[in-house]
C-alpha cells in the first residue's frame, strides 16, 4: 500500500494551477492588464485545495504520525516543509493584497506574491515527492499505512471529499483553456 499515492496526484493538480499562474503574472510582468479572475481563481485553489485539502493531510496527519515514529520536529525535513507551507500563505496574503490594491502597486504585489509561491512550490513539492514522502514509506508498517490512509480519508470528507477534487480538477482544466 502506497501511503503518500494520493497526495502525489494531489502535487499534479497542483504544479498545473502553478503553471497557469506563471503564464498570468508573466503577461502582467508584460504589461497586460490584470485577469482578476485568473488571479482570484488561483487563490481560490491554492487557499481551499491545496492548503486546506492537500497541506491539511500533511500537517493534520502524515507528519505528525512521522514524529510519533521518530522523525525530529525540529531541525528536521518536517520543520522546513512546514516553515514552506508559511510562507506559501504569505505569498498568497501577498497576491491578495495585490489584487486588492491600486493598478500599479497592485500589479507588484500580484507579480510579487505569484512568482515567489510559484518558485516556492515546485521546489517544495519536488522535496516531498522524491525526499519525504519516500522516507514516510519506508517509516510505517502497512498496517500505519492502512490507518493514516483512513485518516486522510476522514479528513478528505471533512472537506468535501470527491467533489472538492472534481471541482478543482474542473477549475484547472477550465483556466488551462
Amino acid at each position: 500500500m502506497e501511503l503518500t499515492k494520493d497526495l502525489t496526484e494531489e502535487h499534479k493538480l497542483i504544479k498545473r494551477m502553478i503553471d497557469i499562474l506563471e503564464n498570468a503574472a508573466n503577461n502582467l510582468e508584460n504589461g497586460k492588464e490584470i485577469n482578476h479572475a485568473i488571479f482570484e481563481n488561483a487563490v481560490n485553489f491554492i487557499r481551499n485545495f491545496a492548503d486546506k485539502f492537500h497541506h491539511a493531510k500533511e500537517e493534520d496527519i502524515l507528519f505528525k504520525e512521522m514524529i510519533k515514529k521518530g522523525m525530529p520536529e525540529k531541525d528536521s525535513p518536517i520543520e522546513a516543509m512546514l516553515i514552506e507551507h508559511e510562507q506559501g500563505r504569505n505569498f498568497v496574503k501577498d497576491m491578495i493584497e495585490g489584487i486588492n490594491a491600486e493598478r500599479k502597486n497592485g500589479k507588484k504585489k500580484i507579480i510579487g506574491g505569484a512568482k515567489g509561491y510559484i518558485e516556492l512550490l515546485r521546489e517544495h513539492i519536488d522535496k516531498e515527492d522524491n525526499i519525504l514522502y519516500p522516507i514516510a514509506e519506508r517509516m510505517f508498517t502497512d498496517d500505519e499505512k492502512k490507518s493514516q490512509f483512513k485518516e486522510y480519508k476522514k479528513a478528505e470528507t471533512k472537506k468535501g471529499g470527491n467533489s472538492t477534487v472534481r471541482k478543482y480538477k474542473f477549475m484547472v482544466t477550465s483556466l488551462e483553456k
